[in-house]
């Protein structure tokens, strides 16, 4: 990949990164987690202890998300770093240019990305 297109991946990334970061500050009000947070939302005295759970429980799913989010962002700009970025992780093969602008944090082809993907869907053998 050339030096001008992994500056405008890594331009776009550190972008994708600040914004996350902010967009993480602003809805932790800078101190605690949302899952530490959303008890407080709401009275514990209503005795809606189910809606509360279920709002704690989205809001560390959400948060897991946003902490994977975070890692493939640092992860393609360490590729980018190392020379590595656009080269599929699994295969070696060139990842298309297309595919790195929709997902900036792509590291797989889309073959080795749909293998993933199938083998994570499919069940174990003990179920």
């Amino acid at each position: 990949m050339s030096l001008n297109i992994s500056d405008t991946f890594a331009s776009q990334l550190q972008q994708m990164r600040t914004d996350l970061i902010a967009q993480l500050r602003a809805q932790r009000g800078g101190k605690i987690g949302r899952a530490e947070a959303a008890p407080d939302r709401h009275d514990v005295q209503s005795g809606d202890r189910a809606q509360n759970e279920a709002e704690r429980d989205l809001a560390m799913a959400i948060d897991v998300r946003e902490t994977e989010a975070l890692s493939a962002i640092d992860a393609a700009l360490k590729r980018i770093e190392a020379g590595s970025y656009g080269l599929c992780t699994a295969c070696g093969v060139e990842i298309p240019t297309a595919r790195l602008h929709a997902n900036p944090t792509a590291a797989r082809c889309v073959s080795c990305q749909s293998q993933l993907e199938h083998a994570r869907a499919e069940p174990h053998p003990s179920m």
